[in-house]
């Protein structure tokens, strides 16, 4: 092979790894990246093991909503990410009894929340918890399994990184905004 066509294919090669960097880099720290369920917290909603896609983009327009499952750092040690449901929004009041969860909205409103993705029941003892600005209340869909707000406290809102946008494998279970619910 020729030098002068050597140093082509070098050079075309060099280009494709720098278009493919200044691509891949910014989607992958401010866009989307990947994460891996870890742990028995949200079955049936997500199993140990499942590969997604979460969605960074979203919360930096708009915040959470209720039924969101969202990815965060654990407030307790910032370098693990936990996957759990928020409950509870900001200035919101969140009561869980043994007979399920219910929110007192700002204006005084009470809801009590329709869980139907809740299947392995078991609130733990009563509590209740008022909600400051900028801060979310987050449970486990495997309620005994979980370690959630009712454990660790409240979820700060600079500690959520995003949501669970794509569900990628298995294959067999790939979806669009997995364990989306309607809004209460």
């Amino acid at each position: 092979m020729p030098e002068e066509q050597r140093e082509n294919i070098f050079t075309e090669l060099l280009k494709f790894a720098l278009i493919a960097v200044i691509i891949v880099v910014p989607v992958r720290l401010f866009v989307a990246q990947p994460f891996i369920v870890s742990g028995a917290s949200m079955e049936p909603t997500f199993d140990h093991g499942e590969y997604l896609i979460v969605d960074e983009l979203t919360y930096r327009f708009d915040g959470p909503t209720r039924g969101d499952v969202v990815i965060f750092k654990y407030p307790k040690d910032p370098t693990q990410y936990f996957i759990k449901r928020i409950i509870g929004l900001p200035n919101e009041t969140v009561n869980i009894t043994a007979g399920g969860v219910s929110v007192t909205r700002p204006g005084g409103e009470a809801v009590a929340l329709n869980e139907t993705y809740v299947v392995n029941e078991g609130n733990g003892g009563n509590l209740t918890v008022m909600l400051k600005e900028d801060e979310y209340f987050v449970m486990g869909d495997n309620r005994p399994e979980s370690s959630d707000s009712r454990v660790w406290g409240i979820l700060p809102k600079e500690n959520i990184v995003g949501r669970a946008l794509v569900r990628l494998l298995p294959i067999q279970s790939a979806t669009l905004l997995p364990g989306s619910t309607p809004a209460q």
